[in-house]
């Protein structure tokens, strides 16, 4: 595949498209797996599963969802109100 368009990104992104790109990957490939993987993984929203150890934002982020939803779970609905 050959680039076709080019897009300017802040020093800021490039750093972190650097830290998320694999050995072999284009920048094109890395924007692909985190942004298109966005659109097909509902559940955690990226497909970072093979990532997350080295990532310790996407992890912590993560656990916390999952606490998070545990707790909401927990909390009384308007269903079970019997007030009245």
């Amino acid at each position: 595949m050959t680039a076709d368009t080019q897009i300017r990104v802040s020093d800021r992104v490039k750093r972190v498209l650097d830290r998320r790109r694999r050995r072999d990957e284009s920048y094109n490939d890395v924007l692909e797996r985190v942004l298109i993987d966005a659109d097909t993984d509902p559940p955690i929203g990226l497909n970072r599963e093979s990532g997350t150890e080295s990532d310790p934002v996407s992890l912590h982020r993560k656990r916390a969802k999952t606490k998070r939803n545990a707790w909401m779970r927990q909390l009384p609905t308007d269903d079970m109100n019997t007030d009245g």
